[in-house]
């Protein structure tokens, strides 16, 4: 079935941290299939204020309609981004959709914290004119438990050596607008996400009025080990905003 229309949205898909655009290989060969047109830019991981206006830029220059699915951390910039002119929905996958003026640390310290925050490893990265600055990524043999528990062991193992980093200072910055409340919304939850903790997922999806899909057993990593069902969800968003 080819949707493509001139005014079939684009899908721009967001990756969140300790992950990167390859993430999403099985949503785009979906999406692809079902004629929808699909770009899954780079997310720089350094910040909520640079990154968010990294995506605002990329969304704003896709000619036509944008459909921004942020997967984790990108939720959050897609919270943000989405206010660009152009984006007409917003799909927030295992994610974090934040309140205009909230930060991540905020957000997440309402709740139980996630074995995510005590497997985290620090190291430094060079910063111009400043001194280095801290980021973090997954101890490795935590990885996959952590982040892929329904992903096969032999990926898991890729995955976790190819991991990006994000830069600390990202929990502490302030989402500067909340894009959902002029913008239609679909979450999924992960049910069994041991990287942000469900009731996160689902507290930001409910606040923002989402039309909400919640996968039971689903780990963090639900856009890799189930592919079709984060596809249909973004297709449901297309469908609704073409």
């Amino acid at each position: 079935m080819n949707m493509a229309t001139e005014h079939t949205p684009t899908v721009v898909l967001v990756h969140g941290a300790f992950a990167d655009a390859g993430s999403w290989s099985g949503v785009i060969a979906e999406l692809q299939d079902h004629g929808v047109a699909v770009v899954a830019p780079p997310n720089p991981l350094r910040g909520l204020v640079s990154d968010a206006a990294y995506i605002a830029s990329v969304a704003s220059q896709i000619d036509g309609p944008v459909v921004l699915v942020g997967h984790s951390y990108g939720g959050a910039l897609i919270t943000v981004a989405g206010t660009a002119a152009n984006v007409v929905g917003l799909v927030y996958v295992a994610a974090y959709a934040l309140e205009e003026g909230e930060s991540l640390g905020e957000l997440q310290g309402r709740f139980s914290l996630s074995a995510l925050v005590s497997n985290l490893k620090e190291a430094t990265y060079p910063v111009e004119g400043a001194e280095p600055a801290v980021e973090v990524t997954i101890e490795p043999e935590a990885f996959p438990a952590i982040f892929a528990a329904d992903v096969p062991a032999a990926v898991t193992k890729v995955l976790a050596a190819a991991q990006r980093p994000l830069a600390a200072g990202a929990f502490g910055e302030a989402a500067s607008a909340a894009a959902w409340r002029t913008k239609p919304s679909w979450a999924l939850i992960a049910g069994a996400d041991q990287a942000i903790n469900p009731e996160v997922e689902r507290f930001g999806a409910q606040r923002a009025g989402a039309t909400i899909v919640e996968l039971d057993g689903a780990s963090h990593a639900v856009a890799v080990s189930q592919p079709k069902a984060v596809a249909e969800l973004i297709l449901d968003a297309v469908r609704a905003t073409s």
